[in-house]
């Protein structure tokens, strides 16, 4: 069942294989694991298979009337997993855009595998709700990481690790300034993320703490961060690269973009052509950022909006490209004034 599909083995022989639409890794030692997922979720120390499923368009059309759970049961028997020591994750990511890292010290070894998408549903922790209940239903965005760690973690510490992990999901979204699809926010994950942490029960080190002050919580943490923007990069597309520019930066704050090009008295070709070249310079960048900024802080009831204003006006002032000039200027106008 497993030839040639061999991807990736850890220090303890856990195998990950690719199989169809589905990452599937097969536990060779004893594990305990915490999970958020439908099957098998919470604390469990009885599972020997762990996945991550890509959904086909035919596969949500399928759950708009089916329960996800027996979905999951139905794909472990398939792949002939027993289904009650499975536990996976689902996603409208690709399978072939993920994202395998591994950080070691000494004998500690913490590895991410991750798949991202975050174009559509990225959004902030207490951002407006989408829904009240909500049952058979997949936005295309989704943050999907299981972790396996080769030591060995009491529950709590593996709460703990849980924890990390998702603070470090917020960061690696932080750092390429992946704004809420909801809100003015930046996103610090996406409406349907999962992720699934196994340890080693059958390991001689044990560790006790899985905190940010821990060289576990710090592995944690790295290999999160970095699968992230690596599977965010062969999912979307999106990178510090791709970031790096106005009218991304300005998006967080969301106008019509076609109602300014309108309020324009010039021809909107060539001012498109200019704001296109314009908006990738870094100085043009960094005013943008520092506009926002105050932007964020007025929001946040840090500062009065007055001198928001004020200081908007006397940063743009440090403008050298009318286009990007004019842009912000209509940016200013409409949420400062």
């Amino acid at each position: 069942m497993y030839s040639n599909r061999l991807i990736f083995r850890t220090s303890t022989s856990d195998e990950v294989y690719y199989l169809k639409n589905s990452i599937f890794i097969k536990f060779n030692s004893k594990r305990n694991v915490i999970s958020n997922s439908v099957l098998n979720g919470g604390f469990k120390k009885d599972l020997k298979y762990v996945f991550n499923h890509h959904l086909s368009q035919e596969n949500i059309d399928y759950l708009e009337n089916h329960d996800l759970y027996d979905y999951l049961v139905d794909l472990c028997n398939n792949y002939n997993f027993n289904p009650l020591k499975s536990t996976g994750l689902v996603t409208l990511a690709l399978m072939k855009n993920l994202s395998i890292v591994s950080k070691k010290f000494k004998n500690l070894e913490v590895s991410a595998i991750t798949t991202a998408g975050v174009r559509v549903n990225a959004v902030c922790a207490g951002d407006n709700a989408s829904y009240y209940e909500e049952n058979g239903k997949f936005k295309a965005g989704t943050i999907n990481t299981i972790l396996l760690i080769n030591s060995k973690l009491n529950d709590n510490v593996l709460a703990e690790a849980f924890m990390v992990a998702s603070e470090a999901k917020s960061v690696a979204l932080n750092n390429l300034k992946i704004p809420s699809q909801f809100s003015n926010n930046f996103a610090t994950g996406t409406g349907t993320d999962g992720l699934i942490i196994a340890s080693n029960l059958d390991s001689n080190h044990s560790i006790t703490n899985a905190g940010k002050h821990s060289k576990l919580g710090e592995l944690i943490a790295k290999s999160i961060i970095e699968s992230i923007h690596v599977a965010i990069k062969k999912q979307v597309w999106i990178t510090h690269s791709s970031q790096s520019n106005v009218l991304v930066r300005l998006n967080r704050y969301k106008l019509d973009i076609n109602e300014f090009y309108d309020s324009l008295n010039q021809d909107k070709h060539s001012f498109i052509s200019g704001l296109q070249i314009d908006s990738r310079k870094s100085q043009n960048v960094a005013i943008t950022t520092s506009i926002l900024n105050l932007f964020d802080e007025v929001q946040y009831g840090l500062l009065d909006k007055n001198v928001a204003l004020k200081l908007s006006n006397s940063i743009l002032g440090n403008c050298k490209s009318y286009y990007v000039e004019k842009l912000l200027e209509y940016w200013i106008n409409s949420f400062l004034k």
